[in-house]
């Protein structure tokens, strides 16, 4: 599916897009927005790349983050969340990872944890495990998997 598709989904659906991206910096809303027309269905975008955005911006709980660390789902949860509770987006994806260099023996490079939430659903998370790619082919594998939620939302096919 290409973002015009998901664009043109959420439009005819009469949804609002926000994003809340932490290792991406932002690489989401680019995608969005390169498309023209995009400014009827991206409603705003969030980079919180420190915990301090997080907890400012999204209303990540410090306690969550303190309890599972930056990169996890519960914090992917929450960022989702907070999209929608500080915008006008009926629905928003969070992305929080490794893109490295580095990473540890429990949170390797390459793991991206992902948030999606729709206005009135219950909050989706999952993980990814995209491996030492390198921090591009991270950020980008982690671009590309959040445009597939938002279409996977949205009703569209891979």
């Amino acid at each position: 599916m290409s973002v015009a598709q998901i664009l043109a989904a959420a439009r005819e659906k009469g949804w609002r897009i926000a994003t809340a991206e932490s290792c991406t910096g932002g690489m989401v809303a680019v995608a969005l927005t390169e498309v023209p027309g995009s400014s009827a269905v991206v409603e705003r975008g969030f980079v919180t790349y420190s915990n301090a955005a997080k907890v400012e911006m999204l209303g990540v709980a410090e306690a969550t983050l303190t309890a599972f660390g930056a990169v996890s789902e519960e914090v992917a949860r929450e960022m989702a969340q907070g999209a929608l509770a500080h915008s006008h987006a009926d629905l928003a994806v969070s992305i929080t990872g490794i893109a490295g260099p580095g990473g540890s023996e429990f949170k390797p490079e390459g793991r991206v944890c992902f948030g999606l939430a729709l206005r009135g659903a219950a909050p989706q998370t999952e993980t990814q495990e995209f491996g030492a790619l390198g921090r591009g082919n991270v950020r980008e594998a982690a671009r590309d998997h959040a445009l597939a939620l938002l279409g996977a939302a949205l009703g569209l096919q891979p």
